[in-house]
């Protein structure tokens, strides 16, 4: 049977100058995808019949819970769909607030994507479609052809990511050239399972559920997207930021050694397959 629900969580802190702006461009293409699927976007024509957007509020300052909480929306305003909540948590960064997010959701799919929507809604359809056959689905910046859509990023955030990835690859998830973007998806059972299981709440949080993924059996697949930067990034590179992100990444394997493979409803072992490398 094909999904019949997703949810589309978009973790947000202080977000209150981009939040409406990225919520009327993702709310504009959900309704216009009847159109869009008869124009011939990839995948359009699949996406669910119900579709939540649950934007998780990490603790904001200025007011972005509460310019959510006033679209039309949120309020049910000439009945118009799909609707949009918010989940208010204590600040605990990025990690913890893509957990929260989640593990509420109650849809057949779930998405985590970023709140600037630096990768556009059009590509929603595509996890959604990967989802068909795998259990998660990884966005990547990087192209088939090998082309990297991060090249736009400035130098010193390249830099870092080149150096992050290098320890991620080696250390914990193998070969998964984008464990950063931030555009993931997952089945319900994948989600309720791993993100229960999750411990880092820092920006390596995406590596220790690529890690928490393969070892426990879950079919993984990487999803070529278009993505662009989007300047105000809350992430500053600092000495403190190194270090928190080298002690994280050390600590996932620690963390969960010994973990055991998934077992599906059926009582067969889910055999998960590595990401094709790119």
């Amino acid at each position: 049977m094909p999904p019949k629900s997703l949810t589309l969580v978009l973790p947000a802190y202080d977000e209150a100058e981009r939040i409406g702006s990225a919520l009327d461009e993702l709310f504009g293409y959900l309704r216009r995808r009847g159109e869009t699927a008869r124009d011939g976007a990839p995948g359009a024509a699949s996406l669910p019949e119900r579709i939540e957007v649950l934007v998780v509020d990490d603790g904001s300052t200025d007011g972005t819970a509460e310019l959510v909480r006033a679209r039309p929306e949120a309020t049910g305003s000439g009945g118009l769909e799909p609707d949009v909540r918010v989940l208010s948590v204590a600040h605990g960064g990025k990690g913890a607030a893509v957990r929260a997010g989640m593990l509420a959701a109650t849809t057949d799919l779930i998405i985590f994507t970023d709140a600037d929507m630096a990768t556009p809604p059009d590509m929603i359809p595509l996890l959604v479609d990967a989802l068909d056959t795998y259990d998660v689905a990884l966005g990547s910046r990087i192209q088939p052809d090998g082309s990297d859509m991060r090249k736009s990023q400035p130098w010193y955030r390249r830099m870092l990511g080149k150096a992050f990835h290098l320890l991620a690859s080696i250390w914990v998830v193998g070969p998964v050239k984008d464990t950063q973007c931030g555009f993931k998806g997952f089945n319900r059972a994948a989600a309720q399972d791993l993100f229960a299981r999750q411990r880092i709440s820092s920006i390596v949080f995406d590596v220790e559920l690529i890690f928490l993924a393969r070892k426990r059996g879950y079919s993984l697949g990487v999803v070529p997207i278009r993505w662009a930067d989007r300047r105000g990034s809350r992430m500053r590179a600092s000495p403190g930021l190194a270090l928190r992100v080298g002690w994280d990444l050390f600590r996932i394997p620690l963390i969960h050694r010994g973990i055991a493979r998934a077992v599906a409803p059926s009582g067969r072992t889910v055999h998960g397959e590595d990401p094709a490398d790119g």
